[in-house]
């Protein structure tokens, strides 16, 4: 993404924005907080609308390229048993419906369709297909156990039952020498023990098939002309780098979730009509939804990586380097650490499998505005993973759910507003969230609003752990940053974080309910790709290495052209992954040529781990990825509702303190907010504690500042 110009705030520092105007506003009146999403709007192309489709909600941001810039939010419950359906309705709910049949509208969605299936253990009947002894690959996995000092866990079942793992000749050396060659028997015996599985899907992973893919290839084309219907995924395609199990973990992720990523989007498409739909993959960039199946194994963080992009592109315009993002839905939370860029890893992972292609670098844990919190047998307070989700949801929504949620225990204690409908015309009920808070009360000696307080104290450490493992763990100074929390459920936490952290300064962005949709919007079109190489630095030849990087780029650049892409609009950047031998993992570098990259990946170790030393390095892997960088476009500014300033503070419930309820669309940039108080909005709700003062920007940014101890 390319951020036109800048505006808003002249890249001062967001310490530097406030004002010393006071401003306590009370607001009631439901129809100042509600979008224009008026059903006859008359919109002109090009109109881009970007969708996430999380666990509880569905977000909607549209962007109309005109001048001025329109932008238009929305928020429903999402339908997790068909997701297209929320999709359909908040399109219609946007008055988008007729621009979306004359095909003048273009979709960016964000999609937790294959996350879901994984968590669920919900994919496709797979084959998987290895050398001769290899069977058991995936089920020995790496040896290692979950918890490093738990002797004893539960049994885990293998990704692939053993009858469906099949063996086979076509086996390389570590060089590329062939140990086993693949006869045309061995082959006729491999198709006839798929017909007889009938498998949904086959995933073929031989070793060393990196190297040298003709053995792969030649089980493709078998299968092809034996007439099977079955989705096909090699590992020389989907991930053609070392480590046998990694690979073979993302093939069988690929091969799984095809069918089903497909089916998904074909249905979805067929809906949309004319229009053009494209899914955000989890490196940040999107992928034409025809192409997306072929790749379902990137999308794993579909949803989240919008939300870091939009990180990026909001820092662009404010001037900032330094963010830490903190993304709290409704069933997860996502933290990530942006340094002057959003970096990249190859080391994710999605419940206990290895995810070893490229996705944005960031942590997820199950912690969100729906998490239920539970008194275990000792009598301590648990909170999450488990998630009461959009159905039934937290007992507030009075949808059936009857269990304490992290959501329960912020409307009790006041930070929620219940007189006042949320996103879908939803309502809070505070009687229900009571009710469930009382019944773990029940359980201790406690009252229910010190049970509450309990809940919320314990989700801000899981979250706070989390963002330290980013941060922290990997060098960095979190007090350096700037905490930029966003979703449904975040600013109702974010000072308390920023506290954890000893951070003094937050932001919670303009549309921070919907902010992974806005990213979405924003985001590039591109594609990475990787190829392991296991080279010796000191024997590296640049122009040998440039060849390589070459063809890579070349494939980049024909996949983009498939969705219309003109070679020239594209712009590729190329990266190594170096460590020193001996080691297990790399450190992943810019590559202009090989003294820059070690100079690069000195520098990196020395921050990481507090050390380098003398020893020879490897070059393992070569990464390319090829992108068409959107325009971008500038935040407009916001305008003021006046009318709607009204002064009444509100008492909360079974506490001395009267907080202020504040909404966005009354405060007028520049006025402050002291805390305790609470900033309510469409989409989200923000909470500034004791000690806080929070106050809008001119692009409806709210800027909070730590003010006393």
């Amino acid at each position: 993404m390319r951020v036109v110009s800048t505006s808003g705030n002249s890249g001062k520092p967001a310490s530097n924005l406030f004002s010393n105007d006071r401003c306590i506003i009370r607001q009631q009146l439901q129809s100042c907080i509600q979008p224009n999403i008026s059903g006859n709007t008359s919109l002109s192309s090009p109109i881009v609308l970007g969708v996430d489709a999380g666990g509880t909600f569905t977000d909607f941001v549209c962007v109309e390229f005109k001048q001025p810039i329109a932008i238009k939010i929305h928020k429903a419950l999402s339908t997790p048993a068909a997701p297209e359906q929320a999709i359909l309705e908040g399109i219609r709910a946007m008055g988008l419906e007729s621009v979306m049949k004359n095909g003048d509208l273009r979709i960016i969605h964000g999609s937790t369709v294959a996350t879901n299936a994984v968590l669920e253990a919900k994919g496709a009947k797979t084959v998987f297909v290895t050398n001769y002894g290899f069977a058991d690959m995936l089920q020995l996995a790496r040896q290692t156990r979950p918890q490093l000092y738990q002797l004893e866990f539960e049994a885990v079942a293998p990704p692939v039952a053993p009858e469906l793992c099949l063996q086979t000749g076509g086996r390389l050396a570590a060089d590329g020498s062939v140990l086993e060659p693949l006869s045309a028997s061995e082959l006729r015996q491999l198709i006839a023990e798929i017909k007889a599985i009938d498998p949904d899907a086959v995933a073929i992973n031989l070793l060393f098939s990196f190297i040298d893919d003709s053995f792969e290839k030649a089980i493709c084309e078998a299968i092809a002309d034996a007439g099977l219907r079955a989705f096909v995924s090699r590992s020389s395609q989907v991930l053609p780098e070392y480590k046998e199990y990694e690979r073979g973990i993302a093939t069988w992720l690929n091969a799984s979730l095809g069918p089903i990523v497909g089916r998904y989007l074909r249905a979805l498409q067929q809906q949309l009509g004319k229009s053009t739909l494209q899914i955000i993959q989890s490196s940040g960039e999107t992928i034409d939804a025809s192409q997306a199946e072929d790749f379902a194994v990137n999308l794993l963080l579909s949803g989240p990586a919008g939300g870091l992009i939009a990180v990026e592109y909001l820092a662009a315009q404010l001037g900032l380097e330094k963010i830490i993002s903190f993304d709290m839905g409704g069933t997860s939370t996502d933290v990530a650490l942006v340094d002057g860029e959003i970096s990249t890893t190859n080391e994710g992972s999605i419940a206990q499998y290895p995810i070893a292609v490229s996705m944005v670098d960031m942590h997820s844990i199950g912690a969100g505005g729906g998490s239920i919190a539970v008194i275990d047998s000792g009598g301590m307070l648990q909170v999450g993973p488990r998630s009461a989700g959009a159905d039934p949801g937290p007992a507030c929504y009075g949808k059936g759910g009857t269990e304490a949620t992290v959501t329960d225990a912020n409307l009790v204690l006041g930070r929620l507003v219940p007189e006042l409908a949320l996103a879908g015309g939803l309502r809070l009920n505070l009687r229900l969230a009571l009710t469930a808070i009382q019944n773990l009360a029940d359980k201790t000696e406690l009252t229910a609003v010190q049970v509450a307080e309990g809940i919320v104290s314990v989700a801000n450490e899981h979250m706070a752990k989390a963002i330290r493992l980013i941060s922290v763990n990997r060098g960095h100074d979190p007090r350096e940053f700037i905490l930029s929390s966003f979703g449904g459920a975040g600013g109702l936490h974010v000072c308390a974080l920023a506290e954890a952290m000893s951070m003094r300064r937050a932001i919670v962005p303009v549309h921070g309910g919907v902010f992974s949709a806005l990213g979405m919007v924003v985001a590039n079109r591109g594609r990475q790709f990787s190829k392991t190489l296991g080279l010796e630095t000191g024997r590296c030849d640049d122009a040998e290495l440039g060849f390589e990087f070459d063809t890579l780029e070349q494939i980049g650049r024909q996949q983009l052209a498939l969705e219309g892409l003109s070679a020239d609009s594209l712009t590729a950047r190329r990266t190594v992954d170096i460590r020193y031998i001996g080691q297990s993992y790399a450190l992943n570098v810019a590559w202009t040529n090989r003294q820059e990259a070690m100079a690069a990946f000195q520098q990196l170790h020395r921050r990481r781990y507090g050390y380098i030393h003398r020893g020879a390095t490897e070059l393992v892997t070569l990464r390319v990825s090829v992108v068409f960088e959107n325009p971008g476009f500038v935040l407009p500014a916001v305008s003021v509702e006046s009318s709607c300033n009204k002064l009444d503070p509100l008492m909360v419930y079974d506490d001395a303190v009267k907080r202020k309820i504040v909404t966005t669309s009354s405060l007028r940039p520049g006025e402050e907010v002291v805390g305790p108080a609470v900033i309510s909005e469409y989409s989200s709700t923000t909470f500034v504690a004791s000690g806080w003062s929070a106050q809008r920007d001119r692009l409806g940014n709210i800027l909070l500042e730590k003010t006393r101890p």
